[in-house]
């Protein structure tokens, strides 16, 4: 375990929250997705997006946190985002109302390579559990690539499981299967050993 922490997203984290998923994207999923869509990848228009994510978010309980290592200096090294479930959350023709406003969805959870294995992820996750039980949530969902081991393995040790529900992406004509994994938001926060 590293020296770390994670706060809330601030917009001056933006352009490296944005960094963060390209570098990591490009890592992690070179063998999932075509070459030429990860090199397309505009790191400004990430930076954009990420930036009116942390300014201006759909609602109250959307919430885009951030992972810091602690060193001589404090670097950024991973991000998280999650908020009710939406049409982004379901299977393909799966009913409007098969997730229920007590259903949060994380859209990010992320730790760039070279930072990993250092506890990052693991607070990450723990502290999103915190502000979903705070927010009144129930059960937590997430859209994983089948072939991202790394990251199914991370959820289903830390006790997500697949729903059942899968869908593929269409990324320039070649479908990438997905798989969702859920898990129950715990009542009460864990106690201290």
């Amino acid at each position: 375990m590293s020296l770390g922490y994670v706060r809330p997203a601030r917009p001056e984290d933006a352009a490296e929250i944005a960094r963060i998923q390209l570098a990591t994207w490009r890592v992690a999923y070179r063998r999932l997705l075509p070459r030429d869509v990860l090199d397309s990848l505009d790191e400004a228009s990430l930076a954009e997006r990420w930036d009116a994510s942390v300014r201006r978010p759909p609602g109250d309980t959307h919430r885009v946190l951030v992972a810091v290592e602690q060193a001589e200096q404090s670097y950024l090294v991973g991000f998280a985002a999650s908020g009710p479930a939406d049409a982004e959350a379901l299977a393909p023709n799966e009913p409007a109302e098969a997730l229920g406003a007590d259903v949060v969805a994380v859209t990010d959870l992320l730790v760039e390579p070279r930072w990993g294995r250092r506890g990052h992820g693991s607070r990450l996750l723990a502290a999103s559990v915190d502000l979903w039980r705070e927010s009144g949530f129930d059960r937590a969902v997430a859209w994983v690539f089948e072939g991202d081991q790394a990251s199914r393995k991370f959820l289903t040790t830390a006790g997500w499981e697949p729903d059942g529900a899968g869908r593929a992406l269409d990324v320039d004509d070649m479908l990438v299967p997905q798989l969702r994994l859920h898990v129950a938001v715990p009542t009460e926060p864990p106690r201290a050993g």
